[in-house]
């Protein structure tokens, strides 16, 4: 199966006012733009000819799909949060739906029993906060802030002791822990100019959840500058937040968020800390492999992310997405769509597809991983 697809922008008060219209070619909405969903997910499926992706995959006897790609537009910080493993997913869905949490309810953890592996390819400048650096990084910034202001120092003494004691003692957020957080917005402007970059994460963060112990947390976690086609894996456990910018998103298909700051939605700090990666990483970033007319970004994860710029063959791989930023041509089992910008495709293999154009997207579940497969 070979089918166009399109969707609306959900309007996250978060999202840019244009950023996804201005990069689609599309007419702005009027409303904030923060995340396009092209994929199925009941929560916001893509539509084929006014009917979801869903319902018509159902209908035909398909697998739903098991990514989903999106385009995301940041004006402002997103919550500090991160995603469930198979196993963790299966069973905080289980048990939120035996203590009978609705599964609409906005105080529910677990939407789905899912896994929610993300890739991120920035589009323009996309600043984000991923993974726990090296801890001595993390003490270095502390103690910087702790000579500025004495009430830094017990949150700096527990990060030297534990660091995943000091991200609960942080989270419980205590009359010490938001002393320290106070502290910290507070003699954030003062620090020297080679810490520009934890300043400037603390004046983002505080200018949106003022007094949020995920401001303090914040400092422990790598901050992450990515131009136009670098990208950035989070796995599960990873922590995470999104500052601003434009990018590509490929995913699990889950809706499965455990946050822990820097929103007015449901923090569950408990199951946070459960799930919770605290392993310091060196570098978030992963690399990019070059394609016969397209460029490849291949996470630890069942999925694969394509930039194509010229003509592209794909010799394996299962379902995929399609997004043209300008005209493409998909070619797929014998099928042939030719999409305008903004508009997408839904195959339901990708094993031989071919795509003709200079600027598209293409998401692609279980692909083999060999590039002696791929073919221009």
């Amino acid at each position: 199966m070979l089918v166009r697809i399109t969707n609306e922008p959900r309007d996250y008060a978060w999202g840019s006012d244009s950023a996804i219209s201005d990069y689609l070619g599309l007419a702005a909405t009027g409303r904030p733009q923060a995340e396009l969903w092209l994929g199925a997910h009941p929560a916001c499926p893509a539509r084929v000819d006014g009917r979801g992706l869903d319902a018509v995959l159902t209908e035909a006897g398909l697998e739903q799909p098991r990514i989903l790609l999106k385009v995301l537009a940041a004006s402002r910080p997103l919550s500090l949060q991160a995603h469930p493993d198979a196993d963790q997913a299966a069973a905080g869905f289980a048990r939120e739906d035996a203590e009978g949490v609705p599964r609409d309810s906005p105080l529910r953890t677990y939407r789905d029993p899912y896994a929610k592996p993300e890739l991120v390819v920035a589009v323009s400048r996309f600043e984000a906060l991923s993974g726990f650096r090296p801890v001595e990084r993390s003490i270095h910034v502390l103690d910087e802030l702790a000579g500025l202001d004495r009430r830094v120092a017990p949150f700096a003494e527990r990060v030297r002791s534990s660091l995943a004691g000091a991200v609960g003692w942080m989270l419980a957020a205590g009359d010490d822990a938001r002393s320290a957080v106070r502290a910290i917005t507070d003699a954030a402007g003062r620090l020297p100019a080679v810490l520009a970059a934890e300043r400037d994460t603390v004046e983002r963060l505080a200018a949106v959840a003022p007094d949020d112990p995920a401001i303090a947390i914040a400092l422990l976690l790598h901050r992450v500058s990515l131009a136009p086609g670098d990208g950035l894996f989070l796995p599960a456990g990873n922590l995470h937040a999104y500052l601003e910018g434009l990018a590509i998103e490929l995913m699990g298909p889950s809706d499965n968020v455990v946050r822990g700051g820097l929103t007015a939605k449901h923090v569950d700090r408990e199951e946070l800390l459960r799930i919770l990666d605290i392993r310091a990483i060196d570098e978030p970033r992963i690399g990019r492999r070059e394609l016969p007319g397209a460029l490849a970004w291949r996470p630890d994860a069942p999925f694969e992310l394509r930039h194509v710029e010229g003509a592209h063959r794909v010799v394996d791989g299962g379902q995929a997405v399609v997004l043209a930023r300008r005209a493409v041509r998909v070619e797929v089992d014998g099928e042939r769509l030719d999409l305008a910008p903004g508009e997408g495709a839904f195959a339901s293999s990708a094993r031989g597809m071919v795509l003709t154009g200079d600027d598209a997207w293409v998401a692609i579940a279980d692909p083999s991983g060999d590039d002696r497969r791929i073919a221009a």
